[in-house]
C-alpha cells in the first residue's frame, strides 16, 4: 500500500530521464515523498526539456536543470589538468572531476527548496554512489540520503530491466524505444566512458560502433592538423588552429573546440581495467578528447619552464594524491581543500605555448615556446656554444656525487 505522498518528506532526486532514475522517482512518490527533479547539464548530449516533461508527467512537483558547464571546466577540469591528475596512470578522472558540481549544486537546490532529503541512481556497486554521498554530507550533514540501489526492498523487486520495464507499463512511464545497447555510459563535456554488459569480459574487444565522440583513428583525415595551445600560470588561454586559423580564447568555447578538433583525429581513447575506491575491478573504456590534448601540452610546457624541484615535489606530493582524491569523491573535504590551494602555487611560470600535431588518434608535440620564462637557456644548453657555463666546474660536481658510490664500490672489490 502506497503512503500519501510528501507524508514522509520532501526529497530532491538526481535525475536523467532514463528508466532506472524514472522508476525511482515514481518509487519515492509511492513511498510517501514528494519528489523534486534536478539534472545537471555537464556537456552530455541530452534533451533536457523532454526530460522535464517526462519528469513532470510522472509525478515530479518541480524540475530543475542546471548549466554547470563553465563552472565544471573553470573549477574542475582545468585545475585537473595544472595538477596532470591521473589515477593509476591513464585514467583522465573524466566521471570524477564532474561529480563535485553536480552534486553541490543538488545540495543548493535541496536547501532552497526545504528538502529533508536528496537521492540518486547509483548502482550499489559502483564509485559514483560514495563520490556524490560523501559530497552531500561535507556540504550539508543535515541532508538524509536515499540510495534505493541499496535498499532490498527496491533492489529485489527490480533485479533487472524486465522488472523496471514491467512497473513502467504499470505506472505509466514513458519508455525509450530505442533498443537497450549492450553498456552503459556517462557522459559530461570532459569524456564519456562504457562499462557493464559486454564490456565486463575484459578480452572482449568494444565494437566499433560502441565509441561516440572520436572518429576511428584508421579512418581519421589523412593529413595531421596542427594546434597550438598558449598557456598563462598553467591555465590554457588560447587555442589557435594553425591550418585555417581559428582563435579561441573563453575557457569553455576553448575546451569545446579542443574536443572538437581532438574527435575528428580520433584522439582519447583508452581501454583499461581499474580499481574502484570500494575494491572491485572493473574495466572501462573511456574517450577523453580536449583533455587528453590538454594535458599532453601542458606536461610538454611545464618541462620547458618549471623548476626542476618544484616539478619533482608537485608530482610526488601533489598530482598522485590529487588524482586519487578526485577518484574516491573527497573533493570536498580537509586534504581536498588543501591540495586545490596549493595547485595554483606551482603553476605561476607556467607560461608559454605549445605546437601540436593531431593525426590518426595520435598526438606528438612540434615545438614549445615561453616569451616571459628564462629557465631554459638555448646557449647555454647548446653542444656548440660554451655560453656562460665552465665546462670544468663539472669535474668537482661529479666529484661530489660520486662520494658515497666510491664507498658503496669500494665493499665488491675487497
Amino acid at each position: 500500500m502506497s503512503a500519501a505522498p510528501g507524508s514522509k518528506g520532501k526529497v530532491l532526486l538526481a535525475y536523467s530521464g532514463g528508466l532506472d532514475t524514472s522508476c525511482i522517482l515514481v518509487w519515492l512518490i509511492d513511498q510517501g515523498y514528494e519528489v523534486l527533479a534536478y539534472m545537471a547539464n555537464v556537456g552530455q548530449e541530452e534533451d533536457f526539456e523532454e526530460a522535464r516533461e517526462k519528469a513532470l508527467k510522472v509525478g515530479a512537483s518541480k524540475v530543475f536543470i542546471e548549466d554547470l558547464r563553465r563552472e565544471l571546466v573553470e573549477e574542475l577540469v582545468i585545475p585537473t589538468i595544472q595538477a596532470n591528475a591521473v589515477y593509476e596512470t591513464v585514467y583522465l578522472l573524466g566521471t570524477s572531476v564532474a561529480r563535485p558540481v553536480i552534486a553541490r549544486s543538488q545540495v543548493k537546490i535541496a536547501q532552497q527548496e526545504g528538502c529533508t532529503h536528496v537521492s540518486h541512481g547509483c548502482t550499489g556497486k559502483g564509485n559514483d554512489q560514495v563520490r556524490f554521498e560523501l559530497a552531500y554530507y561535507a556540504l550539508d550533514p543535515k541532508l538524509q540520503v536515499i540510495a534505493p540501489w541499496r535498499i532490498p526492498e527496491f533492489y529485489q523487486r527490480f533485479p533487472g530491466r524486465n522488472a523496471l520495464l514491467a512497473y513502467a507499463a504499470e505506472k505509466g512511464i514513458p519508455v525509450s524505444q530505442t533498443p537497450s545497447k549492450p553498456w552503459s555510459t556517462d557522459e559530461n563535456l570532459f569524456h564519456i566512458s562504457y562499462e557493464a554488459g559486454i564490456l565486463e569480459d575484459p578480452n572482449v574487444t568494444p565494437p566499433k560502433d560502441m565509441w561516440k565522440l572520436t572518429v576511428d583513428p584508421e579512418d581519421a583525415p589523412n593529413t595531421p592538423e596542427r594546434i597550438t595551445i598558449t598557456f598563462k600560470e598553467g591555465k590554457p588561454v588560447r587555442v589557435t588552429n594553425e591550418t585555417d586559423g581559428t582563435d579561441v580564447t573563453d575557457a569553455l568555447d576553448l575546451f569545446l573546440y579542443l574536443n572538437t578538433v581532438a574527435r575528428r583525429n580520433g584522439v582519447g581513447r583508452i581501454d583499461i581495467v581499474e580499481n574502484r575506491f570500494i575494491g572491485i575491478k572493473s574495466r572501462g573504456c573511456y574517450e577523453t578528447p580536449g583533455g587528453t590534448i590538454l594535458r599532453a601540452a601542458h606536461i610538454d610546457l611545464e618541462g620547458l619552464v618549471l623548476d626542476r624541484e618544484v616539478r619533482a615535489y608537485r608530482d610526488e606530493h601533489i598530482t598522485p594524491v590529487f588524482g586519487k582524491i578526485m577518484y574516491n569523491g573527497l573533493y570536498f573535504s580537509p586534504e581536498g581543500d588543501l591540495l586545490t590551494k596549493m595547485v595554483p602555487l606551482t603553476q605561476t611560470n607556467v607560461n608559454g605555448s605549445v605546437r601540436v600535431k593531431l593525426y590518426k588518434g595520435s598526438l606528438s608535440i612540434d615545438g614549445r615556446w615561453s616569451d616571459t620564462e628564462t629557465l631554459y637557456d638555448m646557449e647555454q644548453s647548446s653542444m656548440d656554444v660554451q655560453g656562460d657555463f665552465e665546462p670544468t666546474d663539472s669535474e668537482g660536481f661529479i666529484k661530489i656525487q660520486s662520494i658515497r658510490l666510491k664507498k658503496w664500490g669500494a665493499k665488491f672489490q675487497k
